[in-house]
């Protein structure tokens, strides 16, 4: 399954970001969908909430960036842009 990929990736990365900064929790999350990743908003804040639920990054808030340039370097891909901490 393409998304449980991306989304064991992402959160990976999530929890990296969290270890650097000794964070309680994560409170926000950023990302940048390619234009041709075959994700909505809708879909990928689901898949998100299910990869955060039991993780430091559950409830946090997600913010979604969605590229229509089927051109771009990074189309096909999901990038994290920021992690928000509370420490």
């Amino acid at each position: 399954m393409h998304e449980a990929s991306l989304m064991k990736n992402l959160m990976s990365q999530v929890d990296a970001v969290a270890q650097r900064e000794n964070a309680k929790r994560v409170v926000g999350v950023a990302v940048w969908l390619g234009a041709l990743s075959h994700m909505t908003e809708a879909h990928f804040g689901e898949h998100f909430r299910q990869a955060a639920a039991g993780t430091n990054a559950e409830g946090a808030r997600l913010a979604v960036t969605l590229s229509d340039d089927a051109r771009h370097a990074n189309a096909q891909d999901v990038l994290l842009e920021s992690v928000e901490v509370e420490t």
